[in-house]
């Protein structure tokens, strides 16, 4: 498969950006190439196409399928796998934030939570430090219950909500904590 400039420039960016949001480089780029693929891809034409090893390929496509980002799909007359990635970018988004609270956020609240409640029996913890564990947990916390508010939104909503930026910051007024 022949890559155009601004595709292969838009893959090589994608695998940069992977590494800066900790997902490998190879993961990231497959992603890339299948989402912006206007066919199914199998497996051999990805690693030719990326010039990377097969073996890399399969641990790849196995990591993003973990992550619910492809599919596996089959092509008539021929009987190896094909891979498609997801071609809506809000349901892209969507699948990303949900797999990332359940892999990072939800066990952070975890330990944040039953840090508060053996804080309470730590002698050798400190009032001050007791209270920046509580607020780092409130935050979470108040993030979490966002995030639930709004993951359900049709993509239509949530662009609408995403597209009045600060008006809606304005509308509520300044916070006091913004006065000091």
């Amino acid at each position: 498969m022949q890559l155009s400039p601004t595709t292969e420039k838009y893959i090589l960016h994608w695998g940069e950006m992977g590494t800066r949001w900790g997902v490998n480089r190879t993961v990231a780029q497959i992603h890339a190439l299948l989402f912006l693929s206007n066919r199914p891809l199998h497996a051999e034409e990805i690693a030719d196409t990326l010039t990377v090893a097969r073996s890399n390929v399969s641990t790849s496509l196995k990591e993003l399928q973990s992550w619910g980002l492809i599919r596996v799909t089959h092509v008539l007359g021929d009987r190896r796998d094909h891979f498609q990635a997801h071609q809506d970018v809000w349901e892209i988004f969507r699948v990303i934030m949900e797999e990332r609270k359940k892999r990072e956020l939800d066990p952070t609240l975890t330990v944040l939570r039953e840090c508060a409640l053996e804080a309470g029996n730590d002698a050798a913890l400190e009032a001050a430090t007791r209270a920046r564990m509580d607020e780092v947990l409130a935050f979470l916390e108040i993030l979490m219950r966002a995030y639930d508010d709004f993951k359900h939104l049709e993509p239509a909503t949530l662009q609408r909500f995403l597209k009045m930026g600060g008006k809606i910051a304005r509308f509520l007024g300044p916070d006091e904590k913004d006065d000091l």
